[in-house]
């Protein structure tokens, strides 16, 4: 009886142990609050606070990208330093270093990264319904890829997107396929495989707008939908 009383102890410390453990590492999340200002790639709180998984991990929303999470403000520095510190650059996350005596040189300013957003049409890259990249695709990637040599790469986000004809589920695995078909191509081209990031929105950001809606012929609407066929390659780096 008295063993048993014992282990029954012992038991208790332990869970009581783990869960001291728990709340003391959720305690040390830091929360984040933006600027509210612009377009915030994480979804935010009244109190303009990032929101965070139980495991810590800030919710992303349709508006992020590497760039978004690099400009966008928490205070000092960008958002990103706090949600995405393997994406945004370290310089950028770090006060800057106070100034050197006057008999010395002045430090250099920190080269902060650019973004270009290139939208390339789809119909460009692929046959229609495809992923397969065609010739004249495979040169405007060329391109792309010498371009994302000529600087300090940070990372390349390449999202597909597709036009309203299908099925939501068709147009997202098309959408996917498409993107991962791009960096397929740009890694066998000399691009580092973890700098680049793949999405698929599927057809839930078209371009077209309501300018198709009275076309009939499905021909003529195919045509009609070409700019909403599209994959958006987006590099980030410094020169």
């Amino acid at each position: 009886m008295i063993r048993q009383t014992k282990k029954q102890m012992l038991m208790m410390a332990a869970i009581a142990s783990i869960g001291l453990t728990a709340s003391a590492a959720f305690a040390q999340t830091k929360d984040v609050v933006v600027d509210g200002k612009g377009e915030i790639p994480y979804a935010i709180d009244a109190r303009n606070t990032v929101a965070r998984s139980g495991t810590g991990l800030c919710w992303r929303t349709g508006y992020w990208s590497p760039a978004a999470a690099s400009t966008a403000k928490a205070g000092e520095f960008p958002v990103g330093c706090e949600c995405d510190s393997d994406i945004v650059p370290k310089e950028s996350c770090v006060a800057p270093v106070a100034a050197a005596p006057a008999a010395a040189p002045a430090a250099a300013p920190a080269v902060r990264p650019t973004a270009d957003k290139v939208k390339l049409s789809a119909d460009t890259l692929f046959d229609f319904d495809k992923a397969v990249l065609k010739p004249e695709g495979r040169s405007k990637l060329d391109e792309l890829a010498s371009q994302a040599k000529g600087i300090k790469l940070e990372v390349i986000l390449a999202v597909g997107h597709t036009d309203r004809l299908g099925s939501d589920a068709y147009n997202q695995k098309l959408s996917e396929r498409r993107a991962a078909a791009v960096k397929t191509y740009l890694v066998s081209k000399g691009v580092e495989a973890n700098r680049i990031y793949t999405e698929g929105k599927g057809k839930k950001q078209p371009v077209t707008g309501a300018q198709c809606n009275n076309v009939k012929n499905r021909k003529a609407l195919i045509e009609c939908l070409q700019p909403d066929r599209r994959v958006e390659v987006e590099v980030i780096g410094s020169k």
